[in-house]
C-alpha cells in the first residue's frame, strides 16, 4: 500500500500497537463490539465461509452469482494480497460492488481503535470488527464472510445465525493454531456450524474430516447438504454438471480454472440455493463466466515478469501454501500439460508455519526445476537455502535464488528449445501480493 493510504497509515499504527497474529477466543471481539453497539447482529442475512483450502474461491464465486442476480452483496475476505481494502466489499446502490473507499476505510478503523480503548486484542480482531461496523452501515440484500483462521474460536464466529454456512476442503494447515490431525482441524472449522442453520460440507479428501463436521452438526441441529451426497458436479463435454435435490443444472465450466473449482462452484450454488435469494440458472451460468479470485491460478498476461520471460513463456501465480492446496494446484497444471505440453518452472517462497516438503512433493515428476525465493513481506519467510533442500527431500531440482525476477531470466537467458517454459510463482500469498503488486497487478 502506498504511503498515501489514510486507512494503512491508521492499521500500520494498530500493527505497532498490538501484538501481530492471532489469538483465539471471541472474548475480546465481543467486549469490542458491545461498545460498538453490536454491529453483528444488524447484518444482513450472511453467508458464513470456513475451510482449509477454497473458501476464498467459493466466496469469490458467491458473490459473482449473487450479483448476476441483481442482489447487493457485501464480501469479506482475508488476507489480502496488495492492499488492505481488498478484505472489504461493499454493495453498490443500483447494483454490483467495489472496495470500500480509503476514508472510509480509515474512518471506521479510527472508530474501532478508539473503542477499544488501547486494551489487548489483535489487529485481526479490530479489523473483524471494522467488517461489521461497515456490513450493518451499508444496505445489502446478503453479506458473505470468509472465516480467517480455523472457525470456532475466529473473531468472525461471533456471527450469532447465518443464513448459510459453508465448510470447504480440510487439510493440515496453521497445526500451531488448531491442531496436528485433520480431525482436530476439521473440529475447529466445525465450530461455525450453528444450531438449525443450514450447512453445506465441500468435498473432503479424508473421511474423518466429514464424520467430525457431521457429528457436530447432528449434535446442534444443523440441516447437512453433503458434496457426494446431497450435491454433486462434475466435468462432461467441455460443461459442468450439477445435481442436487432441487434438480439437474447444465452449466459452463467456471472461469477459474483447475477441477476442483468446478467443486468450489459447487459449493457456492448448494450454499445459495439453500439461502434466502436461490439464484436463477441463468444467474448462475453468468457468474461462473464473471467470476475473478486473484492470486488463485492466475495467468500473467502483462507486465513486467512477463516482459522478462522468454518469449511466448506462460507465468501462472497461485497463493495455495499447504499439501492440500499442492495436489490441487498440480492436478490443474497437469490438465494444462496434457492440453498444451510445456516444460515446468516452480518459483517458490514460503513461511515457516508451512509444511514445504508436503506441498512439494505434489509436483514430484512434474516440475523441470524449483527456485526458491525469499518471501520479502514477511519476517517468517523460509531461508531460500533451507526452502531449496526441502524440495530436494521431496524429490525435486532446486536451487535458491535472490528474487522472483532472478529465477525467470536464469530460465529465459539460455532457453532456446520449443515450446516455451511454463512457470508458476507459489507458496505464499506473501509472495503472491508482493508479485502482483509489482506486476502491476493488484486486486481491483
Amino acid at each position: 500500500m502506498t504511503t498515501t493510504s489514510l486507512a494503512a497509515a491508521e492499521i500500520e499504527t494498530l500493527l505497532g500497537r498490538h501484538p501481530k497474529g492471532f489469538d483465539l477466543t471471541l472474548d475480546r471481539i465481543a467486549r469490542l463490539l458491545a461498545a460498538l453497539g453490536d454491529p453483528h447482529l444488524r447484518l444482513p442475512p450472511t453467508l458464513h465461509v470456513a475451510g482449509t483450502n477454497g473458501k476464498g474461491s467459493v466466496t469469490a464465486f458467491a458473490r459473482a452469482i449473487l450479483e448476476a442476480d441483481g442482489r447487493a452483496v457485501h464480501t469479506h475476505t482475508s488476507p489480502h494480497l496488495v492492499h488492505w481494502h481488498e478484505r472489504y466489499r461493499l454493495a453498490r446502490p443500483g447494483g454490483g460492488s467495489g472496495l470500500v473507499d480509503d476514508a472510509v476505510l480509515a474512518e471506521a478503523v479510527r472508530r474501532a481503535a478508539s473503542a477499544n480503548g488501547g486494551r489487548p486484542i489483535t489487529v485481526f480482531e479490530i479489523l473483524t470488527a471494522v467488517t461489521f461496523m461497515l456490513f450493518s452501515e451499508a444496505p445489502a440484500e446478503m453479506a458473505i464472510v470468509e472465516v480467517g483462521l480455523g472457525g470456532r474460536f475466529d473473531a468472525t464466529n461471533v456471527i450469532p445465525r447465518p443464513a448459510v454456512s459453508v465448510i470447504t476442503p480440510i487439510s493440515l494447515d496453521h497445526q500451531s493454531f488448531l491442531g496436528d490431525r485433520v480431525e482436530l482441524i476439521a473440529a475447529e472449522k466445525g465450530g461455525i456450524i450453528k444450531p438449525g442453520v443450514p450447512v453445506v460440507i465441500g468435498q473432503q479428501a479424508e473421511e474423518v474430516a466429514l464424520e467430525v463436521l457431521t457429528t457436530i452438526a447432528d449434535r446442534v441441529g444443523a440441516p447437512v447438504c453433503v458434496y457426494g451426497q446431497d450435491y454433486f458436479a462434475y466435468e462432461e463435454h467441455g460443461r459442468m454438471v450439477y445435481q442436487d435435490g432441487l434438480g439437474l443444472l447444465d452449466l459452463p465450466l467456471p472461469r477459474l480454472p483447475g477441477r476442483h473449482q468446478i467443486v468450489n462452484a459447487a459449493s457456492a450454488i448448494a450454499a445459495l440455493r439453500q439461502g434466502p435469494y436461490p439464484p436463477s440458472e441463468t444467474a448462475i451460468e453468468r457468474g461462473l463466466g464473471s467470476v475473478e479470485w486473484f492470486g488463485r491460478m492466475q495467468r500473467v498476461t502483462a507486465g513486467p515478469l512477463l516482459d522478462r520471460a522468454v518469449s511466448g513463456a506462460e507465468i501462472w501465480i497461485d497463493g495455495g501454501h499447504n499439501p492440500g492446496a499442492g495436489v490441487a494446484i498440480a492436478e490443474t497444471l497437469a490438465d494444462m500439460e496434457e492440453r498444451v505440453p510445456r516444460p515446468l518452472f516452480l518459483i517458490a517462497g514460503m513461511i515457516n508455519t508451512k509444511e514445504p516438503v508436503g506441498f512439494f512433493s505434489a509436483f514430484a515428476g512434474m516440475a523441470r526445476r524449483v527456485f526458491t525465493v525469499p518471501v520479502n513481506m514477511s519476517e517468517a519467510g523460509i531461508d531460500p537455502d533451507e526452502l531449496a533442500d526441502a524440495a530436494i527431500e521431496a524429490g525435486l531440482d532446486a536451487e535458491p535464488c535472490d528474487s522472483v525476477e532472478e529465477a525467470i531470466a536464469l530460465v529465459s537467458t539460455n532457453w532456446q528449445a520449443t515450446p516455451a517454459p511454463r512457470f508458476l510463482i507459489c507458496g505464499s500469498l506473501y509472495l503472491v501480493g508482493e508479485v502482483l503488486g509489482k506486476n502491476g497487478m493488484a486486486p481491483r
